[in-house]
């Protein structure tokens, strides 16, 4: 049976913590943030996680 493989674009975007939880960054940060207020921009800074929901979803797709 051939390996199994990842989807990279997955594996760049999604870290797992030690505890298990999938963290990755953002939307919306790129570009375009002359117009995004300064409080917006700072929130947008921080890392989030992943839902309960659709961490298996994301588990799947970068093989852990």
């Amino acid at each position: 049976m051939p390996k199994m493989k990842s989807r990279r674009g997955a594996k760049k975007r999604f870290r797992v913590t030690a505890t298990g939880k999938i963290k990755h960054r953002r939307n919306y940060k790129s570009h375009i943030l002359t117009k995004k207020s300064a409080k917006r921009k700072r929130k947008l800074r921080k890392y989030r996680y992943v839902d309960a929901v659709d961490a298996p979803r994301v588990h799947k797709m970068i093989l852990e």
